[in-house]
């Protein structure tokens, strides 16, 4: 794949991570770019979930580098680190919704958290029915979490993400546990934000059609680094058998 010239929105340089004698990651490095949809797929136990807690400051690399729009959030302090996460959404695998608050009030929840940021959109509700609207729910502003089905749930911790008009989303297994219909629903909706809010996307998932479907890139997390790169058809095409294998349905 030729290499990219345009600025990264968030890279990570050479990140180790150990717990113990268990070496996660070990050199780790990736760039996202403005606009872009950049899928990592891995093996369960790979360090994807470490990646993304390094990446989000819930965990500390032993060494390397993050920088987030030219930010490095390893040297942060706190207060600099929660005004940074106001520009990344994160959806949640299996969703993590409120059970005791409606849909309305998990919306509500980032808005009141960060009012200081709301005074630049149209106010609470309005934020609140705008997003809604964007994933296709503002029906289902008043329902409790309970009342939807696992594709309506997904729709609306999506909705959440992007209350704050974040500039880069974070997807953790945006598919799992969802029929293969629900599925490609929620992977068209991803497309349909990233083209309206011209979003640059990391997202991790096991699922190749959503790999296939959603990413202009992919990296292949092996053995702690990145193992390989490229796009789908690069990748589902390669010569290397451990790159191949992750295409085989």
């Amino acid at each position: 794949m030729k290499k990219d010239n345009r600025k990264p929105v968030l890279e990570l340089k050479d990140i180790h991570k150990s717990f113990g004698t268990n070496h996660v990651l070990k050199g780790f490095n990736m760039q996202l770019y403005e606009g872009e949809n950049l899928v990592i797929m891995g093996k369960s136990g790979s360090g994807k979930s470490v990646m993304v807690k390094c990446i989000v400051g819930l965990v500390q690399p032993d060494r390397g580098s993050i920088t987030i729009k030219d930010q490095d959030i390893i040297t942060m302090g706190q207060k600099e680190l929660d005004l940074l996460r106001t520009e990344i959404g994160f959806l949640f695998q299996g969703s993590a919704l409120y059970d005791s608050m409606t849909v309305r009030e998990n919306l509500e929840f980032p808005l009141r958290r960060h009012e200081d940021k709301v005074k630049n959109f149209q106010g609470t509700d309005a934020s609140v029915k705008s997003a809604l609207e964007s994933v296709g729910l503002l029906h289902a502003i008043d329902m409790m979490p309970s009342e939807l089905s696992g594709g309506m749930q997904r729709r609306v911790a999506l909705a959440r993400a992007l209350i704050l008009k974040p500039e880069i989303i974070m997807y953790d297994e945006p598919t799992t546990g969802l029929d293969p219909i629900t599925a490609n629903e929620i992977i068209q909706l991803m497309r349909s934000i990233q083209k309206e809010y011209n979003t640059s996307s990391l997202i991790i998932t096991h699922d190749v059609d959503c790999a296939r479907v959603i990413s202009n890139r992919i990296i292949l997390l092996v053995d702690g680094i990145n193992y390989a790169e490229g796009t789908y058809e690069e990748l589902s095409n390669s010569s290397d058998p451990q790159a191949r294998a992750f295409f085989k349905n």
